[in-house]
């Protein structure tokens, strides 16, 4: 912080898990003064815009200045919110696509948490379809006994609403038609029992059916 403070610049590294454990050493409280790029092994790169040097071993580096540094307290573990206006971004071609995007399998970014854990972000990826090129329906344009199901969660309302319409009776009649042998008692069932079995196919992410089913 007392550097924040004094130079109104810092860099921005990100941290990948090659590194982590050369980042935990460089958190230690070394004294003032003792280069921690060198107790950390970790290689200097002159920036380009602010004084602060970078870290050649981080995927991602951005020179930035010191906009403003925020006290959230003053007891112990309050911290401060420093912020910053990123003036350059570096980004080493191993974590790029060929369209440029940023590969977040290659980046395999770390995130620090409480006391000695951290996050390994790629262990936990999982991808969600989103609605950029259509509009989905949304939770209120769906009918009253599916918004407001005892059975359907709120993360599977979130999938149902994000089709961009609902099918139509011909092609409910037809996917209806084509499981009757596997669900003979399908048109008889009750709201209950078809939310079940739609929740079911929203599991395996066949929206499509689950729409199908509760719309019989």
């Amino acid at each position: 912080l007392d550097n924040v403070l004094t130079v109104k610049e810092v860099v921005i590294n990100v941290v990948s898990y090659d590194m982590v454990q050369q980042v935990s050493l460089s958190s230690t409280e070394y004294p003032k003064g003792v280069n921690e790029f060198e107790k950390a092994g970790f290689t200097m790169l002159a920036s380009d815009l602010v004084k602060p040097a970078r870290v050649a071993e981080s995927p991602i580096q951005m020179e930035c200045l010191v906009k403003d540094v925020i006290s959230l307290g003053t007891e112990g573990g309050a911290g401060n919110l420093v912020l910053c206006e990123v003036v350059k971004m570096h980004i080493i071609e191993d974590v790029l696509n060929n369209d440029e995007s940023i590969n977040q399998e290659a980046l395999d970014l770390v995130a620090r948490c409480g006391g000695s854990y951290y996050s390994r972000a790629k262990s936990g990826f999982f991808e969600i379809p989103k609605p950029l090129s259509t509009l989905g329906i949304g939770v209120d344009a769906m009918p009253d006994e599916v918004k407001n199901s005892m059975i359907l969660t709120g993360n599977d309302l979130g999938m149902l609403g994000n089709v961009e319409k609902l099918p139509s009776a011909e092609d409910v009649e037809a996917f209806i038609k084509n499981i009757s042998e596997r669900y003979p008692n399908i048109k008889e069932a009750t709201h209950r029992e078809k939310h079940k079995l739609a929740q079911n196919y929203l599991s395996y992410g066949d929206v499509d059916s689950a729409w199908k089913i509760l719309l019989s």
